[in-house]
């Protein structure tokens, strides 16, 4: 269905789409006008030693160069001290009424507590700041003297940052009306294409019982209206989106899953929809699985959205588990897109080389990052969006920077390109392309594989290593041994052009291998620290999107984010995404009928194995950019599967039967009656 189409549909139902978006404009202007504007406030304490301990460094001579240490456990006791009951029925007395939190400054090892008020009057919140600045003080001072801890050694409160001047935060404002302008354009618009669906059905069931007259041809629009769109245009303009735009520039009132090239998938699925329910599409047969195991995910989702609504959960999570269904929607529609609305082999062989071409661009970025010691996507600033992601900056390991190119960390630009890989091997080795230059062919799997190195992280060089694993043993000896070769040879170059890298990567692997690595120590600790999360909502978790690091703590695991979020339910329901897309890939391998299909089907059983196994390296799915090309490549592979079994069917159907050929006796020569015997006459 082309954008004049659904454009016409719209104008026809002009009835619904009118009075639901004039009444979505007027509710969004009225949550503007009586939805008060809060302002914020915050200020900064620190815990300093006791003078006696001060005396015993007279090098610095100031008692804050001593906030360190065992002072931490302190700081946390008084920010649990804060947030009691008791404290906030003590501080309404004193005329702190509006909502306040007491926690660590963010990215600080440091005893450094942040205190903070949210209020609608700015006057008062500035009040009630200082009150609480000073009521922390109070506190501390009543628990040393609660456990006789002598005057000496009595630890101190010394204000760092002193009550701000209160800030608007006008993103809730924003956010709300966002939500009532979206919810009532939506509903307008899938109520004009349902009405347009049921006309159609109505006029074909009509048409089937009248006689058919002969219609003249119609003629096609011209224009970029009247221009037909299929799934491949959409997804290519999803993936010019998701790849040059960095993915931690969001729209604010979405937050995080806010991208660009989020919100265009979601107008891909609205597309989608309408070409849908208007009776142009149907799903493409054979590619069922991927979607029922999305709604095994969906069914987690809704159940652990459900559970958040029922415990006692801040605002933050609340609109955490909200932006957590907008973004299984995006999934959503990514799987539905790839897999559902493609009709064309053709047209999805397009879309995966599309694909490739644009990750080793972002390689090539990468490669950039790498030796100019910079991120490129610092300098990247687009007005309307701004960084969902805090404190994104040059990372170092080692004497090395560590790329991002246009992701949004490290590890995501490893991941996204591991899982992406295979299908650049595989199309360099695919027969069709054969005749391409060497260098088109072999440029993107260059990139892509000498790129990951580059990151400087053990997920890197496993999803390295399993590509090779899974797809090596599989060719020819000629192919495999030569694959060897260049294997063994690009370590020895990357030992020669970049000095001190294999060894930086080796140690890592060596360090975790003894446990002497600081990176390891500290998720082997959040293993146990997210133990009694796990235990207060085991089945269904806290709320998918909820766990997030302002409120609590990285995991640097999405399986664990995943229980700590839906539960044992979430857990099985990415298992079986992960094994849905391997079991795709060796399907394909399995029934394929030419050597080229064996390949693309062993492509996508090693990307979805590397999905698999370095989502236990990292949260893999909190990141806009992997997660996009990971449940895009789900529903490709889904697509493909469809295909080869429809050609595998096909070419197995008998044909119509022909009569046997029966061999006929050679017929027998009669006289001709001119020949036959004449009767002797009597005489």
């Amino acid at each position: 269905m082309s954008l004049g189409e659904i454009w016409a549909i719209l104008r026809r139902r002009w009835y619904f789409m009118v009075p639901f978006t004039v009444l979505s404009l007027i509710g969004g202007g009225y949550l503007w006008v009586t939805v008060p504007v809060s302002y914020e406030s915050h200020s900064s304490v620190a815990l300093l030693d006791s003078s006696a301990v001060a005396r015993l460094a007279p090098t610095f001579g100031n008692p804050i160069s001593n906030a360190g240490g065992s002072l931490i456990v302190t700081a946390d006791v008084l920010i649990r001290t804060l947030e009691s009951a008791d404290a906030a029925k003590e501080l309404h007395g004193r005329g702190v009424t509006d909502p306040y939190t007491a926690g660590f400054a963010p990215a600080s090892d440091s005893p450094l507590v942040v205190l903070t008020v949210t209020g609608t009057d700015r006057e008062k919140v500035l009040k009630e700041t200082s009150t609480l600045t000073e009521f922390a003080g109070e506190q501390l001072d009543a628990l040393q003297a609660a456990a006789k801890v002598p005057p000496a050694y009595a630890v101190q409160t010394a204000p760092v940052v002193l009550p701000q001047t209160p800030v608007a935060q006008s993103k809730s404002r924003y956010q709300g009306v966002a939500a009532v302008v979206i919810l009532g354009v939506v509903s307008a618009f899938l109520l004009s294409i349902l009405m347009e669906g049921v006309s159609v059905v109505r006029r074909r069931y009509k048409a089937a019982s009248r006689p058919k007259k002969a219609r003249a041809p119609g003629r096609n629009r011209a224009g970029m209206l009247g221009r037909r769109v299929d799934a491949t245009a959409i997804l290519t303009v999803y993936l010019v989106l998701a790849f040059f735009i960095p993915s931690n520039l969001a729209l604010p009132a979405l937050g995080g899953v806010g991208t660009p090239a989020n919100v265009f998938a979601l107008l891909g699925l609205m597309w989608y929809l309408a070409t849908w329910l208007g009776g142009r599409i149907l799903p493409a047969p054979g590619t069922r699985l991927v979607r029922v195991a999305l709604c095994v995910l969906g069914l987690a989702v809704l159940a652990a959205y459900i559970s958040n609504a029922l415990r006692e959960s801040s605002h933050e999570e609340v609109l955490g588990a909200d932006r957590g269904l907008i973004g299984f929607l995006v999934w959503v529609s990514l799987v539905v897109l790839t897999s559902a609305a493609m009709q064309e082999r053709s047209r999805l062989d397009v879309l995966m080389r599309r694909v490739v071409v644009m990750a080793s661009v972002v390689a090539a970025i990468g490669f950039y990052d790498f030796f100019a010691a910079t991120n490129i996507a610092d300098s990247i600033h687009i007005p309307g969006l701004q960084t969902s992601v805090a404190q994104v900056s040059v990372m170092d390991r080692g004497a090395f920077t560590r790329p991002r190119a246009t992701t949004a960390q490290p590890l995501e630009f490893a991941g996204m390109l591991a899982i992406l890989l295979p299908f650049a091997v595989q199309q360099a080795l695919d027969p069709v392309r054969r005749h391409r230059h060497a260098l088109r062919r072999w440029g993107p799997v260059i990139l892509m594989a000498g790129a990951l190195p580059l990151s400087v992280s053990r997920t890197s060089i496993v999803g390295l290593l399993l590509v090779a694993l899974v797809m090596v043993p599989r060719w020819k000896p000629t192919r495999r041994w030569a694959a060897i070769g260049v294997l063994t040879a690009s370590v020895a170059v990357f030992k020669v052009l970049i000095p001190g890298l294999i060894g930086t990567i080796t140690g890592l692997f060596a360090s975790f291998l003894s446990n002497s690595d600081s990176s390891t120590q500290a998720r082997t600790v959040k293993y146990s620290a997210i133990v009694p999360y796990l235990k207060e909502h085991p089945l269904f978790g806290r709320g998918f999107g909820t766990f997030t690091p302002d409120l609590y703590f990285f995991t640097d695991n999405q399986y664990m984010l995943g229980l700590a979020e839906m539960g044992l339910l979430g857990l099985i329901a990415l298992l079986t995404l992960f094994i849905t897309g391997i079991h795709q890939g060796g399907a394909i391998r399995r029934l394929a009928r030419t050597e080229a299909d064996r390949e693309l089907g062993q492509a996508f059983f090693a990307s979805a194995l590397v999905a698999l196994v370095i989502s236990a390296t990292f949260d893999s799915l909190s990141f806009p950019m992997f997660a996009g090309m990971f449940f895009l490549t789900l529903g490709a592979g889904a697509s493909y599967l469809g295909f080869v079994r429809r050609e595998t069917a096909a070419a197995t159907v008998p044909g119509p039967r022909r009569a046997p050929k029966t061999e006929l006796a050679p017929p027998v020569e009669r006289p001709r009656p001119a020949e036959l015997p004449r009767p002797v006459e009597s005489r």
